[in-house]
């Protein structure tokens, strides 16, 4: 195939590091005379990027992939590759149930796509799947224009009972701190007002790698860079949230009042079942300490209902527990078995049903809270950086505070990329209206 001619799709799943190395397949393709399309019928490759976290993650890739049967029979020359967290976890598995799959592609290879997309066509389903050694690549693509993801670190030594992302990204693996500089500046000097710092334990940073600074350190050097307005970062473990973190947040400017600290149980008997290494008590330690050093800091997480052995005293400790913290936003979800995480084995599954109404229950509150605090917002004038046109109404922009609330308010598309002040009007479970201030 002409390279010139090279159209590809890529459908991505998943998480912020997903996002990002969707960023760089697509650069990798550019590079290579690529030009993204937006329909599968109209591309050579087509690409999912996926996630395994969860098991309806796998049964959307799954359900994709059945539909691409006819795809590959109507054009056999079209490839198609399954890339990211379910093609290292299920390599030999995708290429046996769905033989039509050009190339399983794994969390560390994405450096061999330029040659394998030469070599394999026709080749049956080949599968590249390396345990470890993932390089960092920068993409020269980027989603947006106001906002770039930067992963610091890949992999994860926690090994959290239901967690699947050290068996699929592998063990804690550091990026070199030269390089992530170098790719801040580069992005500010391209216009980027917010870089978003990637992990998936992000304050872990540098623990593998000896005379590398601490994740405080490392938002030192990047909040001198000239250009960088914003720095946000996700996802932090509360088991190594020490001091110097909040003092660093609470101090470098250009660190947002934005903290995502994922609680996943408010039970002490639960977090100990998840193996996630701190309490409760600890854990509100940490809340306490961010909001008595940053007014107005907004705080997020993720939680889990139902897990194995949950009961519905360990249920209603935890709903007390975050009903007492008052979370700006919950990432919110029923437990959802991982073959190969040490939770599949453990006893004390509990049915769907029983995991379902937790869960709504849970969600139920949630919102209340975040409708509440969302209101007591009304009538204060904020900095928003704009992000879009709003999709709802072409006449208003969305905007993003600092505590990464979203606002939406009148303006026009050639605000986009810039720091205004807007006077919040209306608060609502998920955002506000507001109005710019002239």
């Amino acid at each position: 195939m002409n390279r010139t001619e090279l159209k590809y799709r890529i459908l991505t799943y998943g998480c912020q590091m997903n996002e990002y190395d969707s960023e760089v397949i697509a650069s990798v393709l550019d590079n290579m005379g690529g030009a993204p399309v937006e329909t599968d019928d109209e591309a050579d490759i087509i690409i999912l990027n996926t996630c395994c976290v969860r098991k309806t993650a796998d049964n959307k890739v799954y359900g994709r992939l059945g539909q691409y049967k006819q795809l590959k029979d109507q054009k056999p020359d079209c490839m198609i590759i399954v890339a990211g967290c379910l093609a290292q976890k299920d390599k030999e598995g995708l290429a046996k149930k769905y033989p039509h799959i050009d190339l399983v592609l794994g969390t560390h290879n994405l450096r061999e796509l330029p040659q394998l997309i030469e070599e394999i066509r026709g080749k049956g389903p080949v599968v590249r799947t390396d345990d470890q050694g993932a390089a960092f690549l920068s993409p020269s693509v980027r989603k947006g224009t106001t906002s770039a993801y930067i992963p610091i670190s890949i992999g994860c030594d926690c090994f959290c009972t239901y967690c699947i992302v050290p068996y699929v990204r592998g063990r804690l693996q550091s990026r070199p701190v030269e390089e992530i500089l170098i790719e801040a500046e580069k992005l500010a000097a391209q216009g980027f007002m917010e870089i978003f710092l990637l992990g998936q334990n992000v304050n872990s940073y540098g623990f593998d790698l000896p005379g590398q600074p601490r994740f405080w350190e490392l938002l030192e050097k990047l909040d001198a860079i000239k250009g960088v307005s914003r720095i946000r970062f996700t996802s932090p473990h509360p088991k190594d949230f020490p001091p110097e973190l909040v003092k660093a947040v609470a101090e470098l400017p250009s660190v947002c009042e934005c903290i995502h600290l994922p609680l996943q149980a408010g039970s002490n008997r639960v977090l100990k079942l998840m193996n996630r290494r701190y309490t409760r008590e600890q854990y509100l330690d940490i809340i306490e300490d961010l909001r008595a050093r940053i007014p107005g800091v907004a705080l997020s997480t993720d939680l889990i209902v139902g897990f194995p052995g949950e009961t519905e005293e360990d249920f209603e400790e935890g709903l007390e527990f975050i009903r007492k913290i008052e979370f700006d936003q919950a990432f919110m979800f029923a437990y959802s078995l991982r073959d190969g995480t040490a939770a599949e084995k453990m006893p004390g599954h509990l049915e769907q049903d029983v995991k379902m109404g937790r869960l709504y229950k849970l969600i139920d509150m949630q919102n209340d809270i975040s409708r509440k605090l969302n209101i007591a917002q009304e009538g204060k004038t904020v900095e928003c950086l704009v992000e879009a046109v709003s999709k709802k109404d072409p006449g208003k922009v969305t905007g993003r505070t600092r505590t990464n609330r979203v606002v939406n308010f009148a303006g026009s598309e050639d605000l986009i990329g810039k720091l205004v002040n807007v006077k919040l009007i209306k608060g609502f479970t998920w955002g506000l209206t507001g109005e710019m201030c002239i």
